[in-house]
């Protein structure tokens, strides 16, 4: 349902750019969310490059927490535990955890792509009620000086 701006009153303008302005908050979070996401499988993917012959039975640091490690060794370079959700892991081998981490990076990339017009068409709906806003409140303005004006030469 199409809704002519010019009609809807300054209050009403306003509602409307309150509700624009969340939805616009909404979906940039949106999309922020899913590339941190995004950003984290690329990062999980380009990690299994460091798994081939050279580098077994090399050391490494595996980490406990974000900011906790512990001394280990790389004993195997050809299976993985992939997190694929929900605290469930499976064993691939590193073609197939490649491949599984390019599905979740497309699939994201996708759904960013879907946002990005909602997210384009709703600042430009804001940009729109903005414009009418600004000439409504230019009109509200001249009426008012028109009715001052009016009333000082009357006097």
């Amino acid at each position: 349902m199409a809704v002519n701006l010019t009609e809807l009153s300054l209050p009403q303008l306003e509602g409307l750019k309150t509700q624009l302005d969340q939805e616009i908050e909404f979906l940039t979070s949106s999309i922020g969310q899913l590339k941190v996401v995004q950003t984290k499988y690329v990062e999980a993917k380009d990690s299994l490059n460091v798994l081939n012959k050279s580098n077994e039975g090399k050391e490494l640091l595996v980490p406990l927490t974000s900011s906790m490690y512990v001394p280990g060794t790389l004993n195997d370079v050809e299976r993985v535990l992939v997190d694929v959700g929900t605290g469930y892991y499976v064993e691939k081998n590193v073609g197939d955890s490649k491949a599984f981490f390019k599905r979740k990076i497309d699939f994201l990339t996708k759904q960013i792509e879907k946002i990005q017009p909602a997210l384009q068409e709703k600042h430009g709906m804001k940009q729109a009620v903005i414009e009418v806003m600004n000439v409504k409140i230019q009109q509200l303005q001249h009426s008012q000086q028109a009715s001052q004006s009016a009333g000082t030469t009357k006097a």
